[in-house]
Formats: structure tokens, C-alpha cells, sequence
């Protein structure tokens, strides 16, 4: 039997790969340092800080997302795990404030790749429009207003209501969704699958997990 001939690799296609390790090294750092959330804009700026123009070496968001754990097991140090311990139990406790609205922590504090800038991340579910104003009013809470706009598919998105305050200086981000979400989580914007969530109780085993 005759062996296959093995396809040799092309010099530009190392110098390609060459580059987007070191565009998403870049990227990395640069949302680390500067609390970059947008990673298509951290690609963008880290690619101009390279001198890299072709926008065809721009590397994929999971490998912005490798990257950043990397950077930070180098240098986010014993400092930035006491921080994702307090944002977890911020999370905790909020959890249990706005269990009304079958909250779920999402994103980066659920994830572990949370940092100094990062904010407590819940998604809260009503039918009710005005109730989270409400229930934010009601306990004095002083908020900003926004809107998030998410995905539930590749050609379906939708904008909600956002609202963000502080707890003891840890930001908290709330999104209202619809009580539908329960059963569908919007996609996440790094990998395009569902959006992993977790209720109170698998919030308070992380905590006890990160506690051990």
C-alpha cells in the first residue's frame, strides 16, 4: 500500500497563524488592562498596534478567550482570584435580592475569567416590563438605564432593558428578559452557543468550591 504523501505546509500559512497568536496576545492584554469588553474593537486596536493591516489574520473569539486566560494565569496572581472570589459572592447575595425574578449569574464571574473590571452579570426574567424599575425603586437603589441587545440565533436578535448599579463598589449588570428565556438562553457572543447561566444553588457551590 502506498503511503500518503503528507501535505506540506506553506510558509504563509505559518505567518498567518504567527500573526493571529500574537493579535490575540495583544487583544488579550489590552482587555485585561484596559477593561476592553467589545473583542472585535480589542482585535481591531491590537492588530493596529502590530502594524497588522490584513483584517484576514484577525483571530476568532474563542482564541481572544484562550489567550485571556493565559494572560491572566501569568499575571493576574493571587490578586485577581481574591477579586473573582468577592464578585462571586456579590453574586450570591444578589441572587438571593432579586430571587422574585428567577435570576441567573451569566458571563465572565460565572466563567472565572472575571477581573477588576468586570461586573456581576444576572439575567432576571418577567413578563412584566415596569417590575424590575419598580422593585429597584421600591429599595432605593439608584440605577443607569440601557439597553443590550442579544441573540437568540444567528438572524434573530433582540434589543432588552438593562440596568446597572453598585453594591458596595462591585458593579452589578442586570438584563430583563422575558419569563420565555428560562427555557432558552440567548447565545453568547464569544462561541455563539447558548449562554451557560447558573441559578442560586450551583452559584453558592461555586463559591464554596472557590473557598476550598
Amino acid at each position: 500500500m502506498t503511503a500518503r504523501r503528507q501535505r506540506s505546509r506553506h510558509p504563509a500559512d505559518d505567518r498567518r497563524d504567527d500573526q493571529r497568536q500574537r493579535i490575540a496576545a495583544e487583544a488579550a492584554r489590552l482587555i485585561s488592562e484596559l477593561g476592553l469588553r467589545d473583542y472585535h474593537q480589542a482585535k481591531l486596536r491590537a492588530a493596529q498596534r502590530l502594524g497588522i493591516q490584513d483584517e484576514r489574520h484577525l483571530p476568532r473569539n474563542t482564541e481572544i478567550e484562550t489567550a485571556l486566560r493565559d494572560y491572566q494565569r501569568l499575571f493576574g496572581g493571587e490578586e485577581r482570584l481574591a477579586w473573582l472570589h468577592r464578585l462571586r459572592e456579590t453574586a450570591v447575595e444578589a441572587l438571593r435580592f432579586f430571587a422574585r425574578f428567577e435570576p441567573r449569574l451569566v458571563g465572565a464571574v460565572l466563567d472565572g475569567s472575571a477581573d477588576q473590571h468586570s461586573a456581576v452579570c444576572l439575567h432576571l426574567h418577567s413578563d412584566d416590563a415596569d417590575s424590575l424599575v419598580l422593585f429597584l425603586n421600591e429599595h432605593g437603589i439608584p440605577y443607569d438605564q440601557i439597553e443590550r441587545q442579544l441573540r437568540w440565533s444567528a438572524d434573530e436578535a433582540e434589543r432588552f432593558d438593562a440596568y446597572r448599579f453598585s453594591a458596595d463598589d462591585v458593579p452589578v449588570d442586570l438584563t430583563l428578559l422575558p419569563l420565555s428565556a428560562l427555557r432558552q438562553a440567548p447565545l453568547d457572543r464569544i462561541d455563539g452557543k447558548p449562554m451557560r447561566r447558573a441559578n442560586l444553588a450551583a452559584a453558592q457551590q461555586l463559591l464554596q468550591e472557590s473557598e476550598a
